[in-house]
């Protein structure tokens, strides 16, 4: 909003005042020439400022552009040197300016870099302090704004109990009002029946001579009941009279007739009774839903009275749902440390069920061990069982049995000693007495090489006539065998028969044989007495 700012009068007489000295040092200053010209010419300084330098420029000698180096003079030169250190100066200054200038932007950039860093910072902490404080707005806001919707939806909850108890207030009073009628209507029934009994009862007794003692009676009867009963019966009874039956009509279609119109009226009567309950009934059932309306507003009034709306202010990333309208009807808000007491409660059950397994599980591998053991040793019995029933079954011979008997082995072996010391010297008496056998026997046997020899030599020199005969012979045996090769057939085959029947009687002596040496085995090892035997010596 754009508006002229407030001055007191003190400080607009200051303001006046400033402004009136500012226009006399104008009108001065414009009749001032020379510090008119100074300001014109020299922008008001008698000093080159040093913006200025890079805009210095040294004027070259005129007579460099026009004459050639082999013409100048020596003024000229001297001059043209002069003008070049100007030049050199000059650059150098420049550069000098140049260099403070780049350093000094350098300076004021890193300056301006930092002053917009720290400008960029406080202007996010601003930002950042406004976004707190618009959310700490908004969050009263909402508060407000819940306070507002309790508060409303409190006032038509109150509104709505008030109502529904004038609705139940009237419909309690409209219902006694119905019972109050329906139990006159009900009353006037009753005396009505009785009233209308006991007139037909005395009727039946009483004669028509006695009409007027029965009107006396019946007037009697009906005084006793309520006006409108009284009414309704004497006007029924004056109907009913026998001077009212219409003429040519029989008395006892009039009787009929009047008895039928009595009983209409008491079922509209009871009709009405009827439609005076169902009013009751519908009145009562209009009472029991208004209870129930009334209670369960209450209820909602108790509910909303004990399930108040909490406002949770909760970090980003700390909540999730995947319905991101959702109102948290059905959440619970408890102190973190019931959760916490609850994951330290989880954790000790955790751990206690981690021994537990642990536990469970040495167990089982104990066991496992246990079993192990002990099929190894099941194993150890059954092969020392078989071992011993191996060694119970082994049958000794009678050395092994003296062994096994005699106590006393260094007798034992001294006897051993002796008995092998004869039978050495038996063994070599026998060997030396073999030897001296067979060097006889080696005499003879060359003897009956050499006489053998000589046999063989005079059994060469007759070898021709020999080979000469036989050759002799075999052609007259060719001869002779053709005539008795069936009669040698023959005999061969009986010669074989024989052979075979040889046989086979050789093979069956021969397997009596081994069983008889079986025998014979069996009753020589049963001499030998076994361990078990042993064991009683």
């Amino acid at each position: 909003i754009k508006a002229e700012k407030y001055l007191t009068p003190e400080q607009r007489e200051e303001e006046e005042r400033k402004e009136l000295e500012e226009q006399k040092h104008l009108a001065a200053k414009g009749d001032n020439f020379m510090k008119k010209g100074l300001d014109d010419m020299m922008d008001g300084l008698l000093e080159v400022k040093k913006e200025d330098i890079l805009k210095i420029e040294i004027t070259q000698p005129e007579f460099a552009l026009t004459k050639p180096d082999s013409h100048w003079s020596e003024e000229e030169k001297k001059v043209y040197k002069q003008y070049e250190k100007k030049t050199k100066d000059l650059s150098e200054k420049k550069e000098k300016y140049k260099k403070l200038r780049e350093t000094e932007m350098k300076r004021l950039q890193v300056s301006t870099k930092d002053a917009t860093k720290g400008f960029d910072e406080t202007l996010t902490k601003l930002f950042e302090k406004k976004v707190k404080c618009e959310m700490t707005i908004y969050q009263e806001k909402l508060k407000i704004t819940y306070l507002v919707y309790s508060v409303i939806l409190e006032e038509e909850m109150r509104n709505q109990e008030l109502d529904l108890k004038l609705k139940l207030g009237k419909t309690l009073a409209y219902r006694d009002e119905r019972e109050e009628e329906v139990k006159r209507h009900e009353e006037e029934v009753e005396l009505f029946l009785e009233t209308y009994d006991t007139i037909v009862a005395e009727d039946k007794v009483l004669d028509k001579e006695f009409r007027k003692e029965f009107f006396d009676e019946q007037s009697l009867w009906g005084s006793l009941a309520p006006d409108a009963t009284d009414k309704m019966s004497k006007a029924m009874e004056e109907q009913d009279a026998p001077e009212n039956t219409p003429e040519g009509l029989n008395p006892s279609v009039w009787k009929r007739f009047c008895l039928v119109r009595r009983v209409k009226i008491e079922s509209e009567h009871k009709k009405s009774i009827q439609e005076r309950r169902a009013e009751k009934e519908a009145a009562q059932q209009e009472i029991n839903n208004l209870s129930d309306e009334l209670e369960s507003l209450h209820k909602e009034k108790n509910r909303f009275l004990m399930d108040i709306m909490v406002q949770v202010i909760v970090k980003q990333g700390q909540v999730y749902t995947t319905d991101e309208t959702a109102d948290f009807p059905e959440y619970v808000l408890l102190h973190k440390g019931v959760v916490e007491d609850l994951n330290k409660t989880i954790r000790m059950l955790g751990g206690q069920n981690i021994a537990s397994m642990v536990q469970r599980k040495d167990f089982r591998k104990n066991t496992f061990l246990l079993e192990w053991k002990h099929k190894i040793m099941t194993m150890q019995i059954e092969d020392l069982n078989n071992k011993a029933r191996d060694i119970q079954r082994l049958h000794l011979s009678e050395e092994r049995q003296d062994y096994l008997n005699k106590r006393d082995l260094n007798s034992r072996v001294s006897q051993q000693v002796s008995v092998l010391e004869k039978t050495i010297a038996f063994q070599e008496k026998a060997h030396l007495h073999n030897v001296q056998r067979y060097k006889n026997k080696i005499k003879e046997l060359k003897k009956q090489a050499a006489m053998k020899a000589e046999k063989n030599a005079v059994s060469e020199q007759q070898l021709p006539n020999m080979q000469v005969t036989v050759a002799e012979r075999r052609h007259i045996d060719e001869a002779i065998a053709s005539e008795e090769n069936q009669a040698a057939t023959e005999g061969r085959h009986r010669e074989i028969v024989l052979r075979k029947n040889l046989e086979d009687f050789a093979r069956a002596q021969a397997e009596d044989l081994v069983v008889l040496w079986a025998e014979l085995e069996r009753l020589r090892m049963k001499n030998f007495p076994s361990l078990d035997q042993l064991k009683h010596y």
